[in-house]
């Protein structure tokens, strides 16, 4: 592994293991702790498709007439990584984005999917990231959330996006968080099958083919810059403390005193 892949993941170590730590995973233990818990984390699978979305301007070229932009090697990086954000396989062999199986999830489990519709529609009709929030009755933290996402887009810092992307956003789910709902499934509970497929599915991604991709995406974008490295570790670690912030804004108010105390 590379000097500095290693270090920056050495930096962000104690992030996330909060993460996977965090006590929200262990109050999740209902259908309905799973719809409160779907309806703040659909933003964040949200958002995360226009991080991809900002990459794959930065480092390819989309626009007409073409032309070669970049590195062939990261060209071919960033759109593998699309293919597979944008264009899976759900649970019933459809071709569908991470985003839209989600919301197939939230569909049958029967969580609110308004407030997320209100957003991408909104978006369409020309209001801005901050005024679309501004007007949505979701959680201050998640909000939060998002405008961090949309700040760190908004630089333009090929460096800062990867690494928000690449070390920020991974779904950081423990094992027995997965196993709560392997549980659910087994004893006949039917309306948990398209969130489990997703879970599983991008665990399986992120481990065999995405994340390995996104290290050496990271590798080509910040070359021997000492300064972007610099960089990648803070957004990183800013990215991880806005996760925690969003996972504490979810916690019921009796956990969040206990955690605190």
């Amino acid at each position: 592994m590379n000097a500095r892949i290693a270090n920056l993941q050495a930096e962000i170590t104690a992030l996330r293991n909060q993460l996977v730590e965090h006590p929200l995973y262990a109050q999740i233990q209902t259908i309905e702790d799973f719809q409160s818990f779907m309806e703040q984390h659909i933003f964040a699978v949200w958002d995360f498709m226009s991080l991809l979305k900002a990459l794959q301007r930065g480092l390819t070229c989309v626009e007409v007439p073409w032309s070669p932009k970049g590195s062939p090697e990261t060209r071919r990086f960033i759109n593998e990584i699309v293919l597979g954000e944008e264009s899976d396989v759900d649970a019933d062999g459809k071709v569908s984005s991470h985003f839209e199986m989600y919301l197939e999830a939230m569909q049958q489990i029967g969580a609110d999917t308004l407030p997320i519709h209100q957003l991408t529609e909104w978006i369409s009709y020309g209001k801005s990231v901050e005024e679309a929030l501004y007007q949505l009755n979701i959680n201050e933290e998640t909000k939060d959330f998002v405008r961090f996402t949309f700040s760190i887009i908004e630089t333009g810092d090929l460096h800062k996006i990867a690494s928000v992307f690449t070390f920020g956003r991974e779904d950081l789910i423990p094992d027995m968080f997965i196993e709560i709902l392997r549980e659910m499934s087994s004893q006949g509970q039917e309306n948990i099958s398209k969130l489990l497929y997703y879970l599983e599915r991008h665990i399986e991604i992120d481990g065999g083919d995405h994340g390995p991709i996104s290290l050496r995406m990271m590798e080509e974008i910040c070359g021997d810059d000492n300064q972007k490295w610099q960089e990648a570790i803070d957004c990183a670690k800013q990215a991880l403390e806005m996760r925690i912030q969003l996972w504490n804004g979810l916690m019921t108010p009796s956990a969040t005193m206990s955690t605190e105390d």
